[in-house]
């Protein structure tokens, strides 16, 4: 089973950047598309018209911002939201059962520049460890997307001089700590320790992506249960259409 996750930063945008000709060829049996910036309606015809995929969305309320959407070829028992308005209302998070395990598309907030958006998204990862907690009880979980936090110094290329930045702030670091102290596995750096210059994130500054001058915020993070189904896991970094590029799990 091949699950790809990929923060497309505007579906309609990167549909015009030679997404579908892209999805046919990784054909994965999950995509999870995070900043969808679209409702369903809005989606691009050639889109909703992809043979053998079911689509799942959660929308942000406000027009042109966030969102979530999983197509799947897979057969999923079921399909929430995060089942709280504050996080549903941006189109947080999709929460798919499947036969196997569960599956948690999220989009995690952003802290802003100003850091004023940091406490709200504290709390989202909070309220975040807990649900995936509770549900790993019933069976494996797997949380993929944009965590929006670059978790250790090797996870981005600068790390000093960000030090004071959302996305690399202790606070948001020592969730991390948190979430893998609980047994959680960042799967890719389980697999690749000491791998350098491995990001899924470019500011769109000139030259920035050209250089790798990067920062690691999406993830594939799974529970101890599923580490032996793992074959491998991949950062598709010369993936172009977003300034962020997809991710890969691939499970027995």
């Amino acid at each position: 089973m091949k699950i790809i996750s990929w923060n497309v930063n505007g579906i309609r945008a990167v549909y015009k950047k030679g997404f579908l000709e892209w999805f046919a060829k990784e054909s994965p049996d999950i995509l999870c598309l995070q900043e969808i910036k679209a409702n369903l309606e809005q989606f691009p015809e050639g889109l909703t018209e992809i043979s053998g995929y079911e689509i799942f969305h959660s929308s942000a309320d406000k027009k042109g911002y966030s969102g979530v959407a999983t197509f799947s070829r897979e057969n999923f028992l079921d399909t929430k939201k995060f089942g709280k308005d504050l996080y549903d209302s941006e189109g947080r998070v999709l929460i798919h059962e499947h036969r196997d395990f569960f599956l948690l598309n999220a989009y995690f907030p952003n802290g802003s520049r100003d850091h004023s958006r940091v406490p709200f998204k504290m709390n989202f990862c909070e309220d975040m460890l807990k649900k995936i907690n509770k549900l790993q009880e019933t069976k494996p979980v797997i949380i993929t997307g944009d965590f929006n936090t670059a978790h250790s110094e090797i996870d981005l290329a600068n790390p000093k001089s960000n030090s004071k930045t959302t996305g690399f702030l202790p606070i948001e670091r020592a969730w991390v700590d948190k979430l893998l102290s609980q047994g959680w596995i960042d799967i890719y750096r389980e697999l690749h320790p000491k791998k350098v210059g491995a990001y899924t994130w470019w500011s769109n500054r000139p030259t920035v992506r050209e250089r790798n001058i990067g920062w690691r915020i999406d993830y594939f993070i799974i529970c101890p249960k599923l580490i032996k189904r793992v074959k491998k896991t991949d950062i598709l970094s010369n993936v172009m259409g977003s300034d962020h590029c997809p991710i890969v799990l691939e499970l027995d």
